[in-house]
C-alpha cells in the first residue's frame, strides 16, 4: 500500500530511541539510521520515544543511567523516516537546567515535531497537531515513571520539564481537550515497570482513564520489553514497545519492532459521538532484532516467527482484545 492511499491511514509506532556508547557516532551522521526507513516504507506517520537530552553542555544529574546527544541526532532521526517524537520520558532532563535549554532550544529547530516536554506546563502539554491524508492528528505525550526526572523535572505553570501523568488529571484534561480538534488523538506513554512484559495495574488505569478521555491510539515504552496489545473499548492500547535504537544488543532486551495500525479516514472523520466502529480497524506487529550495532533489522523468518508469537502471548496478559 502506498503511504498516499485515500482509502486507508497506517500509522507506525517504535520504542526507545537513545545515542550512547558505540551509537554516538550515529547521531552525528545525518544518514546513520537510513536503513530504517526500509522498515516502514507504508506508514502515513512514525512517531517513536526519543530517551536522551539533546544537549552537550550541563551537568550530569545523580541517577543510574545519564543519556544525551547532539542536536544533528533530530536530523538523523528525520533522515530515518521518523514524524514525530515523544521525549516524556526519565532522560529528558538529564543533564539539569542548561541541558533543559539546550533541548528546547533544539526542539524549537527541529526537523521532527517533539511532544511531551516544554518550557512550562502549558507547552509540555500541548498536542501537535498533524495531517495526513486529510486526517487531522493530534500528538500528546507524558510519563509515568516517578524518579529523578519526574520528581525534579515535571513541568509546571512556572518552570520547564517533561509533562507528568502523575496525577493523570492534567493529561485526562488534554487529551480532552485535543478530541475537540483532531480527527484522532494519539497519546505515547512512558509507564509500566522495567523488564516486565505484562502491564501493571497502574498503566490498566491509566489506559482506561485516556480512553475515557477519548484518545484514540495509546502506545508506549519504558520497560524495556515488548509487551500486550490490543483494542480497549474504542482505543487501541500498546503498553510496551521495547527498545529499539539500544546500545544493548543480547535477547531478550533485542526484541524489539514496529506496531502498525490501520485507519480508515472515513471513520476517523466522522464525530467521535457518530462512530459505530473503532477507527483502528487492524494492527500488525513486525518483529525486528537489534543488531550489535544498535540498530534493529529484520530477523530470519523462523525468528520472525517466535517473536510474533511472544507478542501475541504478551497481549493475553494485559487485558486487551485481540480484535476491535
Amino acid at each position: 500500500m502506498a503511504p498516499d492511499d485515500p482509502t486507508k491511514l497506517v500509522l507506525a509506532f517504535a520504542g526507545d530511541i537513545h545515542f550512547e556508547d558505540y551509537l554516538a557516532p550515529v547521531a552525528r551522521d545525518p544518514h546513520g539510521l537510513a536503513a530504517l526507513r526500509a522498515l516502514w516504507p507504508d506508514a502515513d506517520l512514525r512517531m517513536a520515544n526519543l530517551e536522551t537530552a539533546i544537549t552537550e553542555r550541563g551537568t550530569r544529574q545523580v541517577k543510574a543511567f545519564t543519556f544525551r546527544a547532539p542536536e544533528s541526532a533530530l536530523t538523523t532521526l528525520k533522515n530515518a523516516g521518523l514524524g514525530a517524537l515523544s521525549m516524556a520520558n526519565n532522560h529528558g532532563v538529564d543533564f539539569g537546567p542548561q541541558g533543559l535549554a539546550d533541548t528546547l532550544a533544539a526542539i524549537s529547530r527541529s526537523p521532527v515535531p517533539v511532544v511531551g516536554i516544554g518550557a512550562d506546563e502549558r507547552s509540555a502539554f500541548a498536542p501537535r497537531i498533524v495531517k495526513a491524508d486529510g486526517v487531522t492528528i493530534a500528538l500528546l505525550a507524558a510519563s509515568q515513571v516517578q524518579e529523578e526526572t519526574l520528581a525534579r523535572f515535571s513541568a509546571s505553570p512556572s518552570s520547564g520539564g517533561i509533562a507528568s501523568a502523575v496525577p493523570t488529571t492534567r493529561l485526562v484534561a488534554a487529551v480532552r481537550a485535543a478530541r475537540a480538534q483532531a480527527d484522532v488523538v494519539i497519546v505515547f506513554l512512558h509507564w509500566g515497570i522495567d523488564y516486565q512484559e505484562c502491564a501493571d495495574a497502574r498503566s490498566k488505569q491509566t489506559a482506561t482513564e485516556l480512553e475515557a478521555a477519548g484518545a484514540d491510539v495509546i502506545v508506549g515504552a519504558h520497560s524495556h520489553r515488548v509487551g500486550g496489545a490490543g483494542w480497549l473499548g474504542r482505543s487501541y492500547v500498546a503498553y510496551g514497545l521495547g527498545n529499539f535504537v539500544w546500545w544493548r544488543s543480547v535477547e531478550p532486551d533485542s526484541r524489539t519492532g514496529i506496531l502498525r495500525l490501520t485507519i480508515d479516514p472515513t471513520i476517523a472523520r466522522q464525530p467521535p459521538a457518530q462512530r459505530t466502529k473503532a477507527i483502528v480497524q487492524q494492527a500488525d506487529w513486525q518483529p525486528l532484532l537489534i543488531g550489535r550495532d544498535g540498530i534493529p533489522a529484520r530477523p530470519a523468518a523462523a525468528d520472525a516467527t517466535r517473536l510474533h508469537t511472544l507478542w501475541e502471548q504478551a497481549g493475553a496478559c494485559s487485558g486487551v482484545a485481540s480484535a476491535p
